[in-house]
C-alpha cells in the first residue's frame, strides 16, 4: 500500500536521513517537502532540502520555503553546534546542485495545494519546529479532513535536549507546538526524544551505509560534526536518527508502539519553557474535570523494536 506523505523539515543531519528514507521508499508517494527555520536559518534548510532530493534523484518533488522565525518570540538558539554551520556538518556543498528551484508562494500555499489535490488521505511528517503546521491549521482549517495523521518528531516525556525539560523542535517555537499538540483535533503522533535516543545507531551501521553506493556514502559523509556531538551525549561512537524514526512511523504505521495521552506545552518564560507535559496518570487520577483521555489526545510513541528500526532505515536507504 502506498503512503501519501509530505515532509516539513529543517535539515539538519537527521532530517537528511529522514528525507532520503522517504524519497527512496518505493511505497511512499512523496508529494512535497516544505522547509522551516530550525537547526540553521531558513535559507540553509531550504538549500539543503533541494540538494538532498537531488542526491536521491527526486527532483520531481516540489520544495517550498516556509517560516523563517517562530510565531511570536525569537528563536532562543540554533543548533549549528550539533549539525555544523550549514546544517550538514559543513558539507552541504558536496551534495549535487539542485536542478529544481523552490516553488513560488511559500510552504503553506504548497501544503494547501497538495492536500486539496490529493486523491486520498495524506500524512504530514513535521520534523522541525511546528510553525508551518500551526499556520496551516489556523488559516486553512478546511484542509484538515485531507490529513490522515500528523507524525511529528519532537518533545520529550522525561527529558529534554535544549534544556532539562525541552526538546529542540518544540523549544524553538513553543507557541506553534502548543497550537498543534494541544489545540487541534487532527490525529497526531508525537515521537519524543525518550524513544529516538534508544534508536541510536553506531559507526558500524554508518559504515554499512557508506559501503552501499553513492547515496549511502554521501549521507555518511554528512555526519562528522553530528557524530562528534553525539559522542559526548551518548558516551560512545554513534548518532541519533531522531527524524528518521518519526518518518519510519509515517510510512509504516505501527512500527512504533504508541499510547494515547493528554499533554500540555509550557509556553511560559520559566525554566520549563518548551517542555511537553505528558499526563501519564490513570484517567481517574487526573485533575477534576479532566476525566478520561479525550479524543483529541496525542498518540505518544513509547516503544519499538530498536534493532528493527535500524534495519528498516538501513534497508530502505540501501535499496
Amino acid at each position: 500500500m502506498t503512503s501519501r506523505l509530505i515532509i516539513d523539515t529543517d535539515p539538519g543531519v537527521d532530517d537528511a536521513f529522514a528525507i532520503a528514507l522517504a524519497a527512496l521508499s518505493d511505497d511512499v508517494e512523496l508529494l512535497g517537502v516544505t522547509t522551516v527555520f530550525g537547526n540553521v536559518p531558513l535559507a540553509n534548510t531550504t538549500r539543503n532540502a533541494l540538494r538532498l532530493l537531488q542526491l536521491c534523484g527526486r527532483d520531481d518533488v516540489p520544495v517550498a520555503a516556509g517560516a523563517e522565525r517562530p510565531l511570536v518570540h525569537p528563536q532562543a538558539a540554533r543548533a549549528a553546534h550539533v549539525h555544523g554551520s550549514d546544517g550538514l556538518s559543513g558539507r552541504s556543498a558536496a551534495l549535487p546542485e539542485p536542478e529544481r528551484d523552490v516553488e513560488p508562494g511559500g510552504a503553506v500555499r504548497l501544503l494547501v495545494s497538495l492536500l486539496e489535490a490529493a486523491d486520498g488521505p495524506v500524512t504530514i511528517a513535521p520534523i522541525g519546529p511546528l510553525t508551518n503546521i500551526a499556520l496551516l491549521l489556523a488559516a486553512f482549517p478546511q484542509v484538515k479532513d485531507k490529513i490522515d495523521r500528523i507524525v511529528l518528531m519532537g518533545g520529550g516525556v522525561d527529558r529534554g535536549n535544549s534544556t532539562a525539560g525541552a526538546e529542540f523542535n518544540v523549544w524553538s517555537d513553543p507557541e506553534a507546538a502548543r497550537r498543534v499538540l494541544v489545540e487541534e483535533d487532527v490525529p497526531r503522533v508525537m515521537v519524543p526524544l525518550d524513544l529516538t535516543y534508544r534508536c541510536a545507531v553506531d559507526t558500524a551501521w554508518l559504515a554499512k551505509l557508506a559501503g552501499t553506493g553513492p547515496i549511502g556514502a554521501a549521507l555518511e559523509a554528512l555526519t562528522p560534526d553530528y557524530l562528534a556531538s553525539y559522542r559526548r551525549s551518548l558516551g560512545w561512537d554513534g548518532i541519533v536518527l531522531h527524524d528518521a524514526v518519526a518518518v519510519a512511523e509515517a510510512i509504516s504505521p505501527g512500527i512504533l508502539r504508541t499510547e494515547s495521552y493528554p499533554l500540555e506545552v509550557d509556553t511560559t518564560f520559566g525554566p520549563g519553557r518548551g517542555a511537553t507535559l505528558v499526563d501519564r496518570r490513570l484517567p481517574g487520577l487526573r485533575g477534576e474535570g479532566e476525566g478520561t483521555v479525550a479524543p483529541g489526545a496525542v498518540q505518544v510513541a513509547v516503544d519499538t523494536d530498536v534493532a528493527g528500526i535500524g534495519e528498516f532505515v538501513l534497508g530502505r536507504l540501501t535499496r
